[in-house]
């Protein structure tokens, strides 16, 4: 096991970690014997994908002043980790912590060498999970659908040209309603039927805010964004045929959030003109007036029902950190500060009864999880990814959720745990 090497080592590690020779070595011939039986690729087949594919992490941190020699090492080390002890189920930041605990060496060298940790941290993170994907791609199994436990799924691209975030709803169990804002600043969806995605549908509009979608019910959709006023609008399909749009008025100043606590229920969220939150609420006959809920909040919010009696609502507060206020069926909580460094409004999903998955766009652009299990909020979680927008999930059963992101070519991409 490679992490037990002495700290010479790590100063005198040679360009490639294995060494080469003009014939088969002997670890050369067991590693094809390995792979030949598992099917699981090499640490050096790995690290040749890495180079080849994920150079940038390399000059990442050669630019950060760590020599390049080092940088192989370094990415040896935790890609040998990650194959060879680390279980696959756990997320890349599960396994770093993991990797430095059992080689607390390994940060006195970085703190001695006076290396920039936290870039370490996060690249040495990113490798951990490329490691994963190719090593999760590589396992035998039925399918390309991870089942519950088994963590998340590549990331796909579903096409379309998005400006901004989109938003995603569900009314039944394997359904899925997607809505993005087009190049025309129009309303546009795409769906997924259980079987199948259809192809992109223009329903007009003109946008100026990413939208925002729930469902209450099987067959209906609700979908709000902001109009050209600044005002709120309101889009709903009643199961054969999406209405007209209508003004509920307001004035936004960012795009709107939505859910639902039972059936043709609706509480709308906005930002309003001095960065407060407001709600407007449907209460299955007419549209209640606004109701100021304050905070001072630095994004559009997020928003999501676990019960009849529940509202968990979140946004990016003033210091880029989480933030979060709750309806409990009979009074709403101050505003708490959960952390974290937001580079985009955060969403949220519930996959059961006080349960929440809170997702955000982190440093470097990845996706991060926080999640509260019902009695604490666990740690942040990177999942990875390069996402240009803010993003949007939804669970439509107890083990699963759906997460979406306009990706770097501004198109709409999609990554899943569970079945």
């Amino acid at each position: 096991m490679y992490y037990g090497y002495p700290y010479y080592y790590v100063q005198h590690v040679p360009m490639s970690p294995v060494p080469t020779y003009p014939y088969p070595s002997p670890y050369d011939q067991a590693q094809v014997q390995y792979v030949q039986l598992t099917g699981r690729p090499t640490v050096q087949q790995i690290m040749q994908t890495i180079r080849a594919q994920n150079n940038n992490l390399f000059t990442q941190l050669t630019q950060a002043g760590v020599d390049r020699q080092l940088v192989e090492a370094m990415f040896f080390f935790v890609v040998n980790f990650t194959r060879n002890q680390a279980n696959l189920n756990q997320s890349a930041s599960q396994i770093y912590s993991l990797f430095q605990r059992e080689t607390p060496w390994f940060n006195l060298l970085i703190r001695s060498m006076n290396l920039p940790v936290n870039t370490i941290d996060q690249v040495l993170t990113r490798v951990i999970e490329i490691t994963l994907n190719i090593l999760r791609g590589a396992q035998p199994g039925p399918g390309p659908s991870p089942g519950p436990g088994q963590g998340w799924s590549n990331w796909e691209s579903l096409g379309g040209t998005l400006q901004g975030a989109p938003a995603v709803a569900s009314w039944q169990p394997n359904r899925l309603d997607v809505f993005g804002r087009g190049t025309d600043n129009a309303l546009y969806h795409i769906w997924w039927d259980g079987t199948r995605w259809s192809s992109w549908e223009n329903l007009g509009g003109v946008l100026t805010s990413p939208p925002a979608a729930v469902s209450w019910g099987p067959n209906r959709i609700d979908v709000f964004v902001r109009g050209t006023d600044n005002a709120l609008y309101h889009k709903w399909w009643d199961g054969s045929r999406w209405s007209d749009w209508e003004s509920l008025g307001g004035t936004l100043t960012s795009g709107p959030a939505a859910s639902s606590r039972r059936s043709n229920q609706l509480d709308v969220f906005v930002r309003g003109a001095n960065n407060r939150l407001y709600k407007r609420t449907w209460n299955g006959t007419r549209w209640e007036d606004w109701e100021d809920l304050g905070g001072n909040l630095a994004s559009e919010p997020t928003a999501v029902s676990w019960g009849p009696n529940r509202i968990d609502v979140f946004a990016r507060g003033q210091n880029n950190q989480l933030i979060h206020k709750w309806w409990d069926g009979t009074r709403w909580s101050d505003w708490e500060n959960l952390g974290g460094t937001l580079t985009s409004a955060p969403t949220v999903s519930s996959r059961r009864s006080n349960r929440l998955d809170v997702f955000i766009r982190g440093t470097g652009n990845r996706l991060y999880k926080r999640s509260w299990n019902g009695s604490r909020w666990d740690s942040w979680e990177s999942i990875g990814g390069t996402l240009t927008s803010a993003p949007a999930a939804v669970s439509w059963g107890p083990n699963r959720t759906d997460v979406f992101a306009r990706g770097q070519n501004n198109d709409l991409i999609h990554i899943y745990q569970g079945q």
